[in-house]
């Protein structure tokens, strides 16, 4: 199985250990001729490789059944719907003798954490399916959502995911250092009492390095280059290496010395090795719960996000969609843009659709980041006016010329350069709003660009 792994694109970059784990966590799905692998609307379960045979994808639009893509060897399938949390959208069915791999949900986002190439290779391929199936009038709305989607999560996803993985692996080494240490500990033959003062300061510091002092570079290099010659003067090999964990960890030169007066000076080395290997551990203990708080959060933040496609109607917050919205915008808002929130949290909940909005204020903040060119600031409003609540999302750009601002709604009408935009954007998010009985208008002038969204407070009364 292994051999046939390697020759799957989508593994091309994995190791051996990681096709291994690959292969346990896959089954293999034999389909004939008509057979369907799963059928549009159902809830998704699985992701799926083709390693043989040709499956079609299809959807039904206007009554139509439309082809979407047809799959070839060493093609996957289900990330699209696993990614955004929706059920399937389109039906997938095999045209000839296929063999299939099936891979579970939770161990496709075990995959994802672990292998930052699959990651970067499907997101890749979720950002050019939901292109192509752009055209397709009918789902416009959803696939531009998708779009974007993709291209976040491409960008926030790699960077936790791959510090994860990077610490992970440090953290193997360092287990095997520690547990050769603890055994050179063990021949040292210390006394009762130097295994408890051991055991106590080991506890102390684990618990001062997690709240390590704040030290800019200049007081971060001093304080090494002192725990350093200290280390020397003890005969202590290769102190600094120990250093900079020490340092970091808030260890000072009191308490080094007040270890070497508790243990042997021939065992000094092998104990102080045993603390930084402690340290190090934990720091990168750290390192891979800061990843995967961070991965829990966008994921989080794209169930918010996506919700696409549920109960018609449902009670929002509006803030909770601005938010999401903005986190999986983040990448884009790292180079120099400034986002103020003006929020009034006192707004009621509304009843609204949900995905639909988050449209919205992603097609209008995706604007506002365009037109900064990578600077400036973007300010979110939101209050109520009377039985609705105002929306305004703004910018200091270059804003809007008079002359095209009453085009700006049209379907197809853009600014952008070929290929940058669909010129649906607008079109769908004035849609949207006109859906909810709401008005969505531009205020435009160098400097100040301003799009005013208002929602009724009780949209079933409308």
């Amino acid at each position: 199985m292994l051999d046939t792994l390697r020759q799957i694109p989508l593994f091309a970059q994995l190791l051996d250990d990681q096709l291994q784990w690959v292969a346990e966590h896959t089954r293999e799905v034999r389909l004939a001729p008509g057979e369907l692998l799963f059928s549009e609307g159902d809830t998704v379960k699985y992701f799926h490789i083709l390693l043989t045979g040709e499956v079609q994808v299809t959807k039904r639009i206007g009554g139509l059944e439309t082809i979407l893509t047809t799959h070839h060897d060493g093609a996957f399938t289900g990330e699209v719907p696993l990614l955004t949390g929706t059920p399937h959208i389109a039906t997938a069915r095999a045209l000839r003798q296929s063999h299939l791999l099936r891979m579970e949900e939770k161990d496709f986002r075990k995959m994802l954490s672990a292998c930052p190439p699959v990651m970067s290779t499907i997101l890749s391929a979720l950002a050019q399916r939901v292109q192509t199936t752009e055209s397709l009038v009918q789902q416009r709305e959803k696939m531009v959502a998708l779009g974007t989607l993709a291209a976040g999560l491409a960008h926030e996803l790699n960077n936790p995911a791959a510090a994860a993985n990077r610490a992970a692996e440090q953290l193997r080494a360092t287990f095997q250092t520690l547990q050769a240490l603890s055994w050179q500990l063990n021949e040292l033959h210390l006394s009762p009492a130097q295994r408890q003062y051991l055991a106590n300061l080991q506890q102390q510091v684990v618990k001062q390095a997690a709240t390590p002092p704040q030290l800019d570079a200049l007081e971060q290099s001093d304080r090494e280059e002192e725990i350093t010659d200290w280390l020397d003067r003890q005969g202590v090999a290769d102190g600094w290496q120990l250093a900079s964990t020490f340092v970091r960890a808030g260890l000072d030169i009191e308490m080094l010395e007040d270890c070497a007066d508790h243990v042997p000076a021939d065992a000094l080395g092998t104990v102080l090795a045993w603390l930084e290997a402690t340290l190090t551990i934990q720091g990168l203990s750290e390192e891979i719960e800061h990843g995967t708080r961070r991965i829990s959060v966008l994921v989080k933040a794209v169930k918010e996000y996506s919700y696409m496609d549920q109960a018609p109607l449902q009670e929002i917050d509006i803030h909770e969609g601005l938010e999401s919205t903005l986190i999986i915008l983040g990448h884009k808002l790292k180079q120099g843009i400034v986002v103020t929130r003006e929020y009034d949290r006192s707004l009621p909940r509304i009843c609204a659709y949900g995905s639909e909005l988050n449209q919205v204020w992603t097609n209008l903040l995706d604007n506002a980041i365009d037109a900064l060119n990578g600077q400036g600031e973007i300010r979110v409003h939101t209050s109520r006016e009377n039985d609705h609540i105002l929306v305004e999302i703004a910018d200091n750009g270059p804003g809007i010329p008079v002359e095209i601002q009453h085009r700006i709604f049209e379907p197809f009408f853009t600014t952008k350069d070929v290929g940058k935009g669909t010129g649906l954007g607008l079109d769908i998010s004035y849609r949207i709003i006109r859906r909810h009985h709401g008005d969505i208008r531009v205020i435009s002038i160098p400097g100040d660009t301003r799009f005013q969204i208002r929602l009724p407070i009780d949209i079933e009364q409308k």
